[in-house]
């Protein structure tokens, strides 16, 4: 399965000023497959330290951080010869091991030249233990399996090539259009989780799927309550089962769990934020950059990890997304923005790899547009509709009362015969965002 995150390790690969890069990325999303995939391709050998299958690869890291004495160690141990500009060292599971991690700046500033990249299924919470000095090390990261990157592993190709970019929008006809609609029907079933995708391709059913996804959340929360010792396990267990009904309305922490106490809540959804298997969308005042800067900490929504998980943690028939004409309708259109949401933050986000809204909040008039995203130091509206496009309130509201606002993007299931009206651009919701 071939993932767009090969073309930025190539690019990396390729530095004449190299860092150590490390992998961040939700557990089983495809980290460890795609960096050996990558290594076997673009590498003589590829070298993998795994820190959680072998907990006696930490003594490696115990006294002397110094990489050549780390190299002749892990050569020992592998019985490979380790060759800068031939050989990619993989550390799989760091976070299991804290001065593996420290490590890595040591291995810029004394050996640059030798490829390392690290990657863990929790890395999250070791990162906020190690500080690294700025300019040692690299970040890339890695989500489910996009769409796009669906289509590709399905051997259609040009049915990928024809999904359309909101910022250069080629027309595609109805036949090309309902082909689309029906692949993002299965997706919708599938999700992004590579087990998944790969167990769906490789026997054209989805008789299996439902039980890959019951182990991949319940893998989620015995992982959980490894990292976290002092974690209310059963809480986490019932913010999990919550959230995903929740994606698409702005929550109040008393609304996800009015029995227990704000507190409790917070910190159990800060540990899913961490684990990266729900992501905040939060408000923010779209006249000025950065978006970041005007949030609010208390209005939000939130994202899912995967849709395919959301489906099946919501309890949906897959045969209502197999037999629905318009997906937009089904779950109140909570799928189509799971949907959207996920493609958008696979993307980059809206700013810095996060994703914002606009709210206002006012007694006679309230309105609300589902994503922000930006370009070129501008910031564009996004708005889900069902079918026609109908009074789009908020959408007029927003581009009325927002400084410098030039035009929105309306993204619905329905194929548009005028893309462009008056200061609105209408577009299939499959559309790339970015």
């Amino acid at each position: 399965m071939k993932r767009s995150i090969e073309h930025k390790l190539i690019k990396w690969k390729n530095e004449r000023k190299r860092k150590p890069l490390i992998i961040r990325g939700a557990r089983q999303v495809g980290k460890t497959y795609s960096i050996n995939s990558f290594g076997s391709k673009h590498f003589t050998n590829c070298v993998q330290l795994d820190f959680e299958r072998n907990l006696s690869l930490a003594k490696i890291f115990e006294d002397n951080l110094s990489p050549k004495q780390i190299i002749l160690q892990i050569e020992l141990f592998s019985g490979n010869k380790i060759i800068p500009g031939e050989t990619l060292l993989f550390m799989d599971e760091i976070q299991e091991c804290e001065r593996a991690l420290l490590s890595l700046r040591y291995f810029y500033e004394e050996m640059p030249e030798l490829h390392v990249i690290a990657a863990g299924s929790m890395l999250e919470f070791a990162l906020k233990e190690v500080s690294f000095p700025v300019g040692r090390v690299s970040f890339e990261w890695m989500y489910p399996v996009t769409f796009k990157e669906f289509l590709l592993a399905s051997k259609k190709e040009l049915l990928a090539e024809a999904i359309p970019n909101v910022f250069d929008y080629k027309p595609i006809s109805e036949i090309v259009h309902n082909m689309i609609i029906d692949q993002l029907r299965i997706y919708f079933i599938i999700g992004g989780m590579p087990e998944a995708v790969k167990e769906y391709i490789e026997q054209n059913s989805f008789l299996k799927i439902p039980k890959i996804h019951e182990e991949i959340f319940y893998s989620y929360m015995q992982t959980l309550a490894k990292y976290n010792k002092r974690t209310d396990v059963e809480e986490l267990d019932y913010l999990m089962k919550t959230i995903p009904k929740y994606v698409g309305s702005q929550i109040k922490y008393t609304t996800l769990d009015p029995e227990r106490r704000i507190e409790k809540t917070k910190t159990a959804l800060q540990i899913l934020e961490k684990a990266l298997i729900i992501h905040k969308i939060h408000a923010a005042n779209a006249n000025r950059l950065p978006l970041g800067a005007s949030y609010s900490a208390k209005i939000f929504k939130t994202l899912f990890l995967d849709i395919g998980l959301m489906q099946y943690t919501c309890g949906i028939d897959a045969n209502s997304i197999i037999n629905e004409k318009d997906l937009s309708k089904i779950y109140k259109g909570a799928l189509v923005e799971q949907f959207v949401g996920q493609e958008l933050l696979a993307a980059g986000g809206s700013e810095n790899r996060k994703l914002y809204y606009w709210s206002r909040r006012e007694k006679n008039s309230s309105a609300e547009i589902d994503y922000l995203i930006i370009r070129n130091g501008k910031i564009f509206p996004v708005e889900l509709k069902s079918g026609p496009a109908g009074r789009l309130k908020s959408m007029h509201i927003y581009l009325d009362e927002i400084e410098n606002a030039e035009t929105g993007f309306v993204l619905s299931p329905v194929l548009h015969k005028k893309q462009n009206v008056n200061n609105l651009t209408f577009l299939p919701f499959y559309s790339e965002l970015i």
